[in-house]
Order: structure tokens, then sequence, then C-alpha cells
């Protein structure tokens, strides 16, 4: 599994050009999930994102989690995180696990992450045409790969 975290002061995801979700602080996660993801991967994941210290405390320094602000996260599925551009310039998305690999591990994504934050968890819609919108706080961005943890 693959995620992209951005702090944001809000977010938003509009389908069909209707608003569908939208969150105030907290974080945006856009998940993509390959073929050998796992819940080995879904369990270490959302522990991540949950204790993840990038909310600044009372000094300005970031040591809190979304957690602590009592934040909300918006998840959206994302397989173009899975791109390989190394053969000429059409990336190939070979590596993406297919929609019925990918909704069931998606849908445990986010209910792991929801058990974790004690709070629903807003989302997208798999395999939808979406229109992302977000205000990054900081800004601030992380990327996280359960197959390379020492990203």
């Amino acid at each position: 599994m693959r995620v992209v975290i951005q702090r944001v002061k809000s977010a938003a995801v509009e389908i069909r050009n209707k608003l569908h979700s939208s969150v105030g602080q907290g974080l945006l996660v856009f998940l993509g999930i390959e073929n050998d993801d796992g819940e080995e991967d879904i369990n270490w994941l959302c522990k991540k994102i949950i204790q993840l210290r990038i909310f600044d405390d009372k000094d300005g320094v970031m040591n809190l989690s979304v957690s602590d602000i009592n934040g909300e996260i918006l998840v959206i599925s994302q397989f173009t995180l899975h791109a390989k551009t190394k053969k000429g310039n059409r990336p190939s998305f070979i590596k993406a696990a297919r929609p019925d690999v990918a909704i069931p591990l998606y849908e445990k994504f986010v209910e792991k992450l929801g058990f974790y934050l004690e709070k629903e968890i807003k989302t997208g819609e798999f395999g939808a045409l979406m229109q992302v919108s977000l205000v990054n706080d900081g800004p601030v961005t992380i990327i996280i790969d359960t197959k390379n943890k020492d990203y």
C-alpha cells in the first residue's frame, strides 16, 4: 500500500458535480493498493497514520497526531500512485490491484482507520471520477509505502 498524506485545514471531494464528503482540520489520504497488499499492510499503515505527529503543539513544533487534535480524515482511492514510468511516456499501472482485490482492502482500510481514530472516516467513491479540493496546511505532505518502511 502506498499513501500520500496531506495535512489539511480542509478538504472535499465532489462526484458528478455534487459534494460527496468533506473534512475540516485533519488529513487527506490518497491510497493506492497493490496486488500483494493484505491485512498486515492495513494494520501497520493505519497505526502509522493515526500516530504520525505532524500537527503543531502550542510551541509550534510538529508533535501532535491527528487523534491528538481531534482531526478528521478523508480517504481517496488512487490507483495512479502505483504508476510505473520507466518505459516511454505512458504510465503503466500493472502493479495496481484490480477492483475485485482493491475494493475489499480499501473498505477494510477505511474501517480500521476509523476504529483507531474512533470516528467516521470520510471517503470518496472507489473507481469514480472525482474532483478533490484541499487547503494544504504547511504545506505538509508525507509519502508512506508499506513495501518500503524506511521511506
